[in-house]
């Protein structure tokens, strides 16, 4: 009896709490009698639902056509600030922005590219840490001053979202 007694006294507290667990010093529940009130059972999410959602620093409107990271989809850009699609990075093709978003920005080094030497500072994603382009800072011929400030994004590391049919 006292293994039919515990069994009818645990089975609505395992199937609502969890098992019964009583504190130290409590008296004993009565025979099927039910753990005191709770509110309601909580559902199991699957792991990645559990994972804090990610936050940027900056937020791009939903109705406008924006560009994101392809690695963790932090907005970028606004087309609204593309400048031109005709531009070359180190790994391929890349565009130029007048403005970028959630970037962080690496010291600035003087490189040879193709039009010129120029200061420019590596930028990257500040929720993934990719390297994505880099930032213009100084340019030493009078015909690319045009492009200090601007910064260069590479396809590769971009996607298009929002409305973009």
């Amino acid at each position: 009896t006292t293994a039919l007694g515990t069994l009818l006294r645990c089975f609505p507290c395992e199937r609502l709490c969890g098992g019964c667990t009583l504190p130290p010093g409590a008296p004993p529940r009565p025979p099927g009698a039910l753990p005191p009130a709770m509110g309601p059972p909580r559902r199991r999410l699957p792991p990645a639902a559990r994972l804090p959602p990610r936050t940027f620093r900056s937020y791009l409107p939903r109705s406008l056509r924006t560009y994101s990271c392809v690695h963790c989809r932090a907005h970028l850009a606004r087309h609204e600030e593309l400048i031109s699609k005709s531009f070359q990075g180190s790994h391929g093709r890349a565009y130029l922005f007048n403005s970028v978003v959630n970037v962080g920005c690496g010291p600035a080094e003087q490189r040879l590219l193709l039009t010129g030497l120029h200061s420019v500072a590596d930028i990257f994603c500040q929720s993934c840490k990719t390297t994505l382009g880099w930032k213009y800072e100084q340019a030493f011929e009078s015909s690319q001053k045009y492009k200090e400030g601007k910064f260069i994004i590479e396809m590769s590391h971009m996607v298009k979202e929002n409305g973009w049919d």
